[in-house]
């Protein structure tokens, strides 16, 4: 069992007498964190490790300031001696995009938007009373400096990767000029910097909760709402947008106590939202194009059809001609035709057969279709699961064992490659009307390695291809148990 587990038990033990009755491992996001939900009797609590401790400072500090204002945050229960593990409290495991993606653009949906930019509004105003803005990570505040950071962000990790041309100094001028615009708001609060549904936890009762502030530091409100209504995965009607950014400047004048210029403070939320487009795209572009995640790689799209929609829609109000030219590139059909990927229709003949095998009971699987070719992938390079006493019989579909693949072994990086040389045989695939292609991963027992490959190939081909899958476990009735 992984270190960290032990000392969170430890930490655990000394916070209270409860009998732990399980810890899962949460699936890990975009950040260098670990999350564990520990199980009791009576009710769950979430423990964190990460080994960026002012990362890990910023996070408790915010969150014990914003429980003493009656915020929606977790409160912190307890801190281990090397502040590397923190016990917090669990606000469930149901974010407002899974109740988006469960129930579609509804009413309690709508509700649940609503309430959570009400809620923000609170923690901007309310949480920046007697803040000390230097615990923050970064800088202090999202001022002129932090602005140009989204932006060369984007332009390094998106833009750049184009290799479309344009005039960079004049560029950089234009990146002057928005920052200058931007950075002389009216309002200053807490800036929660990546409020996004997936940030936004919604327990039983409906009620809100937020999670990864972490990065917070003082700025325009507008930043935030830009951030949750124009996130991509979440695509919201115009409507929605529209209607809930009239209900975000009410809450936020009854907050504050005072009535807003709507015309001023929209013409800034717009300059935000084309800053938080770009800073995703950025983000995309290098956890995806730069670090090869299929996730990311899938979600460009969505961001570049955003911005299009932004760009032909809305103005920021000020003059930046090179900026113009080069958003245009970036919402031009060629580039938004280059990173949307094939999708199989009802009339694609295409079907993937994926397979797990043996090397050592089944060996090499004979194609059945005749066409011969195909491909054979050798998992016996990852650590072997099997080799560990808990894991002998359990399977590649078995939890702990996922768990062991994902966090203990190269898989991940392993998937990575092997989708990079998949994707482009599919496509071609359902671009020419063939009607099979046949993928096989061995490892020696055919149970765990090959096992979680074959399923995880299989579900990266459906969500990104929509094309028909079949899997076969070969070995699946000699797997130990």
């Amino acid at each position: 069992m992984p270190l960290n587990i032990e000392k969170i038990k430890e930490l655990f033990s000394s916070f209270t007498k409860a009998e732990i009755t399980g810890i899962d491992k949460l699936p890990q996001a975009g950040s260098e964190r670990h999350y564990y939900r520990i199980h009791t009797p009576e009710k769950t609590f979430i423990a964190t490790y990460g080994t960026n401790l002012k990362e890990n400072e910023t996070f408790i500090y915010f969150s014990n300031h914003f429980k003493t204002k009656k915020l929606s945050v977790p409160e912190i229960f307890c801190i281990n001696a090397g502040k590397n593990i923190y016990l917090q409290e669990d606000c469930g495991n149901v974010s407002l995009l899974d109740k988006l993606e469960e129930k579609g653009f509804t009413d309690e949906v709508y509700g649940l938007y609503k309430e959570s930019l009400e809620q923000v509004a609170r923690l901007q105003i309310k949480g920046h009373e007697e803040l000390d803005y230097s615990k923050c990570l970064t800088n202090a505040s999202f001022g002129k400096q932090a602005i140009m950071a989204d932006l060369l962000y984007f332009k390094y990790y998106f833009l750049d990767a184009l290799r479309r041309p344009y005039d960079k100094q004049k560029l950089i001028d234009d990146f002057e000029a928005l920052s200058n615009y931007l950075s002389h708001s009216e309002y200053q609060f807490f800036m929660f910097r990546d409020f996004q549904s997936r940030n936004i936890m919604v327990d039983k009762s409906n009620a809100v909760h937020f999670i990864d502030y972490q990065g917070g530091m003082q700025g325009a409100p507008q930043y935030d709402v830009a951030s949750l209504l124009w996130q991509a995965r979440a695509n919201l009607p115009d409507d929605w947008k529209q209607r809930l950014l009239e209900d975000y400047m009410q809450a936020f004048e009854k907050i504050i106590g005072t009535s807003i210029d709507k015309a001023a403070f929209r013409s800034q939320y717009n300059g935000y939202i084309l800053i938080r487009l770009l800073q995703v795209l950025g983000a995309y572009g290098f956890r995806g194009l730069f670090e090869r995640k299929a996730h990311f790689l899938t979600s460009i799209p969505l961001a570049l059809q955003n911005l299009k929609w932004f760009v032909n829609n809305q103005n920021v109000g000020i003059s930046i001609p090179e900026f113009k030219k080069v958003l245009d590139i970036c919402i031009s059909e060629e580039v938004i035709k280059e990173f949307t990927p094939v999708r199989a229709t009802s009339a694609t003949p295409l079907t993937v057969k994926i397979q797990s095998f043996s090397y050592l009971k089944n060996g090499y699987p004979k194609d059945e279709t005749k066409n011969g070719g195909g491909y054979v992938f050798d998992c016996r390079g990852i650590l072997n699961p099997g080799r560990v006493e808990e894991h002998k019989t359990q399977s590649g579909q078995d939890k702990p064992v996922k768990d062991y693949l994902e966090q203990q072994t190269k898989m991940p990086e392993f998937l990575i490659n092997v989708y990079n040389i998949i994707d482009i045989s599919v496509e071609d695939y359902i671009n020419r009307g063939f009607e099979s292609l046949m993928i096989n991963f061995g490892c020696t027992g055919g149970q765990h390695r090959s096992v979680y490959a074959a399923d995880a190939l299989a579900r990266h081909l459906k969500n990104k291809f929509g094309v028909k899958i079949e899997v076969n476990h070969l070995n699946k009735e000699n797997w130990v148990r």
